[in-house]
């Protein structure tokens, strides 16, 4: 049971003892712990006991009351004060009041006032320690379910049910950056509707925890949807090859085929719910596409580097006829199996024109062209500028949104 500590200041015996002895202390779960003659052996008292309740009086020798006041709200801002004063002192009502006392008393002390005040302290000392009782556990049930908090957040932020204000205040919250997030992702494990709940659930964290580790330079949150893809939140651009260990590494510990969508986020922390929208209508596209396309596909994202890729290549590693490949990733994709490793070949190209320092030939030699002037003729068809142009506009671009901001 918690007993509050009491501290009588008052220069005169008899005040002191009028106050000790005029009500059973006990019975308000209070301790007289000490008594001071003076204002520097009461605030000396005060702070080495941490007294709750303060009679004070406000004409005392080497220091005065309000300067104990003071300094005591300083020290102990929780103390609980109460004023001892004679009618000729009233005069210090006023700073009294600028120090937010509980009360006053005068003296010579009224039994019945004193008991009346150290009533109500009671209750305001109990109302605060039940509060405060109250805030910790709602503290510990916070943290304790910390990361289903955050995600019922994320969800409500992605399915666009937040306005900026709010959702700058729940990052901070969630101690993630407040600024809107680079890149949005999704992880898409196609397999998990096949799987009993109890595996389903182990694979998803052992998938979200991979993610993570290979994700662990960049600032992100990660968190399930409700219809059972991962969701990544980027506060830093990751290059698509990141992307590819990820699946690649998920393939390779956990046996579960997974694809990562990803796209840039831009107009601000509202829009991460559009590019949400736009990632699941990429997935729930590809999900009609057929398993030999999207293993083409696939195979395409982890060797178009290599300028020997060709058409036969891919069908070989597929074990289908060139004929056959080219037929469905033309009726399914819509492209040329040539325009569609071009595409892939000019988005990295973007990607490293916009994030690194690499010269043009080096570029072209990472994407698989076999010379300089056959990739700037594939860009400026694909992209209409040349790269050259293209990297000097992404840098002025970049250069007037930070003035911007």
């Amino acid at each position: 049971m918690q007993t509050w500590k009491v501290l009588i200041a008052d220069d005169e015996p008899i005040i002191r003892e009028g106050i000790r002895e005029a009500i059973n202390w006990e019975e308000f779960q209070m301790e007289v712990i000490a008594e001071a003659e003076d204002g520097e052996e009461a605030l000396e008292l005060a702070v080495r006991h941490s007294v709750h309740v303060l009679f004070v009086d406000l004409n005392m020798p080497i220091m005065d009351g309000i300067t104990l006041m003071k300094q005591i709200r300083k020290k102990l801002p929780k103390c609980r004060i109460v004023v001892v004063t004679g009618h000729d002192e009233f005069t210090y009502a006023q700073e009294a009041i600028r120090l937010q006392v509980e009360d006053y008393i005068l003296k010579p002390t009224n039994p019945h006032h004193l008991r009346e005040v150290v009533k109500k302290i009671k209750q305001q000392l109990e109302g605060e320690l039940q509060q405060n009782e109250y805030v910790q556990l709602l503290s510990k049930q916070v943290q304790k379910n910390f990361s289903l908090i955050r995600q019922q957040f994320c969800l409500e932020w992605i399915n666009g049910g937040m306005k900026e204000k709010e959702i700058i205040t729940q990052l901070q919250f969630f101690k993630l950056p407040p600024s809107c997030p680079d890149q949005l992702a999704i992880i898409h494990w196609r397999e998990f509707f096949n799987i009993n709940e109890k595996d389903k659930q182990l694979l998803f964290f052992a998938i979200e925890n991979i993610a993570s580790e290979l994700l662990a330079a960049y600032e992100k949150v990660i968190f399930r949807d409700t219809v059972g893809f991962i969701v990544v939140c980027l506060w830093d651009r990751v290059a698509e090859d990141v992307f590819i260990v990820i699946e690649k590494t998920i393939k390779q510990y956990l046996n579960a085929q997974v694809s990562i969508y990803a796209q840039d986020v831009e107009g601000g922390l509202v829009q991460v719910a559009s590019v949400y929208q736009n990632c699941k209508a990429i997935i729930y596209k590809e999900a009609h596409i057929s398993p030999i396309v999207r293993r083409a596909k696939q195979y395409i994202q982890e060797h178009f580097s290599d300028p020997k890729l060709t058409l036969e290549s891919v069908a070989q590693s597929l074990n289908v006829s060139p004929v056959y490949l080219s037929r469905i990733i033309k009726q399914e994709l819509g492209v040329s199996f040539v325009n569609l490793l071009t595409e892939i070949r000019i988005k990295k190209a973007i990607q490293l024109l916009t994030s690194t320092d690499l010269t043009i030939n080096e570029i072209s030699e990472r994407i698989g062209y076999d010379t300089q002037h056959y990739f700037s003729t594939a860009f400026k068809k694909a992209v209409g500028m040349p790269p050259n142009q293209y990297r000097k506009g992404a840098f002025l671009f970049k250069e007037v949104r930070a003035n911007l901001l």
